[in-house]
């Protein structure tokens, strides 16, 4: 499949100059020749625990972060090339944890209209745009409110617009519901979703929340800043002990699975929903009573 993101030998330090003993530089390397590579029209969720580097490679696929070595390609573009920041971010669009943080204007479509405005766009493609983005996250009703009367949840699918607004072809969202409550949390998650399925918009989730990850085609976890991981969520989550060593957790379904075996009982490590689980648990009670009801008769 076509890429729309490749980071290639990916290295990265913060420095900082110790003036108490005379000008030293101290480096904190958080990924060293790091290689990954991000499929168009994928949904990607990226998992580690604090520190691991995950926050800060997000950022280098748009460009708010440069590479100290190695190349970082967004949409096809350098990230490395100043005069190429304008397009990798029309193609690849950011959503911060707190949505406060990108919301600038003081009524929600003027807000979405935002960065159309300093594009360019002419004013009645910018009211379309505007109009198709909120309807597109549920918040065309929400157009002439003040972004401070929302809750966490619709103001982060206000920034969500935002962004979808300028038609990019990835969205890349770092730790979106961090500071949102369960409703909230599953208003931005079912949003994103829909997005990359409906839309095809290719959707990077940057996240600590495994059920989260587990709705996404494809989990990479990263620990000290390398890749340990990267196959499907149920291929990822199945490795519940080296989760487990990395800080990590798994979903509760899998949770399950996992104590079952322990407890030497038939499970299955790739179950990571309530559905799954459900359909495995009733096969196997089925499969039990008609081997006592057997049993009973012989």
């Amino acid at each position: 499949m076509e890429e729309i993101i490749k980071a290639e030998d990916l290295t990265f330090w913060y420095s900082d100059i110790d003036e108490e003993s005379g000008g030293t530089e101290n480096r904190v390397t958080v990924f060293e020749d790091l290689d990954l590579k991000i499929e168009k029209g994928s949904f990607t969720a990226i998992l580690g625990h604090n520190g691991c580097g995950k926050s800060t490679l997000a950022k280098h696929f748009n460009a708010v972060l440069l590479p100290c070595g190695g190349k970082v390609y967004s949409a096809g573009y350098d990230t490395s090339e100043a005069d190429r920041l304008f397009d990798i971010r029309r193609h690849v669009g950011m959503v911060f944890q707190n949505p406060d943080n990108q919301i600038v204007a003081s009524v929600v479509e003027e807000d979405v209209a935002f960065a159309l405005e300093n594009m360019g766009v002419p004013q009645e493609e910018m009211r379309q745009r505007v109009d198709e983005a909120l309807k597109a996250v549920n918040m065309y009703e929400y157009r002439e409110h003040a972004p401070s009367q929302l809750s966490g949840g619709q103001k982060q699918r206000v920034a969500i617009a935002g962004i979808i607004a300028m038609r990019p072809d990835c969205i890349v969202l770092d730790e979106p519901t961090a500071m949102l409550d369960p409703v909230g949390r599953r208003e931005v998650i079912k949003t994103i979703r829909r997005l990359n399925r409906e839309e095809g918009i290719t959707i990077v989730l940057i996240t600590h929340y495994m059920d989260e990850a587990a709705k996404g085609d494809r989990v990479v976890v990263m620990d000290k800043g390398k890749v340990i991981l990267d196959d499907t969520p149920q291929n990822v989550f199945s490795h519940v002990e080296m989760l487990k060593s990395v800080g990590l957790d798994v979903p509760q379904s899998t949770q399950l699975m996992y104590l079952m075996e322990q407890s030497g009982m038939p499970c299955d490590l790739h179950v990571i929903n309530e559905t799954a689980c459900a359909d495995f648990l009733y096969r196997l009670l089925t499969k039990t009573k008609l081997e006592v009801s057997l049993d009973n008769k012989a």
